[in-house]
């Protein structure tokens, strides 16, 4: 699904962030990134997604075969690449419900679909609010206005079960969450992970794999992914921390 070779990228008019990252993702597999604050995980989510702060300088992103290096972060979204924020956007005026729709339409759109019907966006809604404990009420605030930390982070958990993405990149989603809503979160992960779909989580801490397995656990720091493992790793890196591997 994803195949990511020798990816550099920096920031505009700054310092080379990645400095040549491998990756493959294959359909219905969880790939966890963990690493040291600074080591390049929120670029690389954002590179992936197309965000235009960043300028890849070396290398290619695959996905489903296609290089989608030039591609603007809305055609990478059509073709089913999700992002969660670290820090969700607030839209004063605009209800989650009524955002959720017109994502939803214009990925519809973007197919040579109709929009869906007022009944089907309903019962979508009914069914993956009641996964996460998302009541009424809270569809109809503005989007992120006044919400907590883990408010924001449900709800881009609730977007990316509405979107349904083919491959869904989670940046720090267990940032703030207490246990009670880490579970919650964690279990619409689970629910929206299948065969067809993959999900690609950035996390600094190895709680969060305690209720989303993982396939593969990876080690980024400065730039580079320097070790690969399976969920063995991410408990050897809460012992230990990272200097064992930098040193």
């Amino acid at each position: 699904m994803l195949q990511i070779k020798n990816l550099h990228a920096k920031i505009e008019d700054g310092a080379e962030i990645l400095k040549g990252i491998n990756l493959q993702i294959n359909p219905g597999e969880v790939h966890a990134i963990m690493g040291p604050n600074g080591a390049g995980k929120s670029t690389l989510a954002s590179v992936i997604a197309g965000k235009e702060d960043y300028e890849v300088t070396e290398g290619e992103i695959l996905f489903e075969g296609k290089n989608i290096v030039e591609d603007a972060p809305e055609e990478r979204a059509h073709e089913g690449i999700f992002l969660s924020f670290q820090y969700p956007v607030e839209i004063p005026g605009v209800t989650v419900t009524n955002f959720i729709k017109a994502a939803i339409n214009e990925n519809r759109k973007a197919k040579g679909l109709e929009n869906m019907s007022a009944k089907e966006m309903l019962a979508m809604v009914k069914e993956n609010s009641e996964k996460l404990n998302i009541k009424r009420e809270f569809l109809n605030r503005s989007l992120n206005q006044g919400f907590s930390g883990g408010e924001k982070k449900r709800n881009e958990v609730f977007q990316m079960m509405m979107l349904n993405p083919k491959l869904a990149i989670l940046d720090e989603t267990d940032s703030g969450l207490d246990i009670d809503a880490l579970r919650i979160v964690a279990d619409g992960v689970n629910s929206f992970r299948k065969e067809g779909n993959a999900v690609l989580l950035i996390t600094h801490y190895q709680r969060l794999l305690d209720y989303i397995e993982p396939d593969f656990v990876h080690v980024l720091a400065d730039g580079k992914i320097i070790k690969t493992g399976d969920k063995s790793l991410a408990l050897e890196l809460e012992e230990k921390g990272y200097d064992w591997l930098l040193n």
